[in-house]
């Protein structure tokens, strides 16, 4: 995604309205993960981290998700010195724009957020893009946390190919081992914060109407923000 300045707003948004990508992709509905992560016992949050395309409307989505207690944007797959947006918008560095997503399983189970995930945070049949945005920064990637995130996610990335609710298969890779770095204040909450801006309006505003008219178990009317 682009940043622009108060005086090129209406610009912007003439640009965005004269290209292919004037709509965002509508939401695919998908069954649920016929596997899922086992309860545990005793009360505790668990992390996950997704990457979808520009991270303003993955955080957008998933902070309308009930039992999501932090959604936080950031870059993952990288280095710590390469950890910023302006170099990670090179394409070069290895990471994705990504959400650190923490929630209570009793409320919402890893399985569920994939299903979010898959069905209308963002398209995963888009190799190394999303939207108007290229590149592989914008790739589609899960990154599990643990074994049995692993495991449910191939799992269920199996299982929706299988499906053919997709016209095309899926593309999201599945990488453990990579480091979660917060991105920057100003790219926090931002949809919340911005809900005007004309790359917000087309691209990402539809996906959190989406998950409520899809997920209406699983939605929140007020956003889980992060606190400065």
């Amino acid at each position: 995604m682009a940043l622009f300045s108060a005086p090129v707003l209406v610009i912007a948004a003439l640009v965005f309205q004269n290209t292919a990508w004037s709509e965002a992709e509508p939401a695919v509905a998908i069954p649920a993960p016929l596997q899922d992560e086992a309860p545990t016992a005793g009360a505790h949050l668990e992390t996950a981290v997704f990457a979808g395309g520009c991270f303003w409307g993955v955080q957008g989505v998933f902070q309308h998700v009930k039992g999501v207690t932090s959604a936080i944007s950031g870059y993952t797959g990288g280095m710590a010195r390469t950890a910023n947006y302006e170099t990670v918008s090179m394409g070069m560095t290895g990471h994705a724009e990504s959400v650190q997503v923490i929630f209570d399983p009793a409320k919402v189970t890893y399985g569920q957020l994939l299903q979010v995930y898959f069905s209308v945070a963002h398209n995963p049949t888009e190799l190394n893009r999303q939207g108007p945005d290229y590149g592989t920064q914008y790739r589609s990637a899960v990154f599990p946390l643990s074994d049995a995130q692993a495991k449910v996610a191939k799992a269920y990335i199996a299982q929706l190919n299988a499906s053919h609710k997709f016209s095309t298969p899926l593309v999201t890779t599945v990488e453990q081992h990579a480091r979660f770095y917060p991105a920057e204040k100003y790219h926090q909450n931002f949809l919340n914060d911005n809900p005007n801006y004309p790359y917000i309006v087309i691209n990402d505003l539809p996906k959190v109407e989406q998950l409520k008219q899809l997920f209406p178990a699983l939605w929140s009317k007020e956003p889980v923000l992060v606190k400065s």
